[in-house]
């Protein structure tokens, strides 16, 4: 049976931090560590129960929980909806820059 504890950064909205074992943090690197925060446990599921998870590749977390000792899940890119509104005009994406 294959554990995982999950954390959620403090400091960075939709930040995972997937380990082993609760309170497993040996094999996180120091910066990663400092930029993600103190960590706030979220659960510890089997993954051999589950067969999806939540934007998460099972298979990918699983290959580097077992290659790294942690996982890392970032949370997804924003929209750019200046952008979008630029573009649904006919515009440029970006404005000239005018000096």
């Amino acid at each position: 049976m294959m554990l995982c504890a999950i954390y959620k950064s403090r400091k960075h909205l939709g930040m995972y931090l997937y380990v082993p074992n609760k309170d497993q943090f040996e094999d996180v690197p120091e910066i990663l560590k400092e930029k993600f925060g103190k960590p706030e446990l979220v659960t510890v599921l089997s993954l051999d129960k589950h067969e999806k998870l939540a934007g998460v590749d099972k298979q990918k977390l699983v290959a580097e929980l077992e290659e790294k000792g942690f996982y890392l899940q970032l949370p997804p890119k924003e929209d750019d909806l200046l952008m979008a509104h630029r573009k649904s005009l006919g515009l440029q994406a970006t404005p000239d820059k005018k000096f």
